[in-house]
């Protein structure tokens, strides 16, 4: 299953294992395991360490002290809408991780900037203080 913005995740790095769902699909849901429970071995995909870092903070508790990211998707009535849910979130997952943040480039006002900014707050009290009682003279 190719991720969107990268290579695709290797089979032998994902293990599947089909439970009893829940919700809707009557007597059926009683009968036949449709939820679908992926486990993606992370060490198998060879990330980079900061992407590394990246993924483990955006799985969470979804992934374990071993070093798997355990998706569960139960949101359809069959297996294979299931299977493709879970591969789906889970290639997202990945895909999200590789990707670099923008680095933010600190900026300073200029001095011409700030002239103005502190004229316009001048402008902005003498307006306010207008607003008070009339003076007696």
């Amino acid at each position: 299953m190719p991720a969107p913005d990268g290579p695709a995740l290797p089979e032998a790095a994902l293990e599947e294992k089909f439970l009893a769902a829940t919700g809707p699909g009557g007597q059926n849901v009683n009968k036949v395991a449709t939820a679908v429970q992926l486990r993606l071995d992370v060490f198998a995909l060879g990330l980079a360490p900061d992407a590394y870092r990246r993924l483990k903070l955006l799985a969470g508790s979804r992934m374990t002290l071993e070093g798997a990211i355990v998706v569960t998707a139960r949101r359809f009535r069959t297996r294979e809408a299931n299977r493709a849910d879970a591969r789906e979130r889970l290639a997202e997952l990945v895909a999200k991780a590789r990707e670099r943040p923008e680095l933010r480039v600190k900026t300073r006002p200029t001095r011409s900037a700030k002239r103005e900014r502190m004229a316009g707050k001048a402008a902005r009290g003498e307006v306010k203080r207008g607003r008070g009682r009339p003076q007696m003279e």
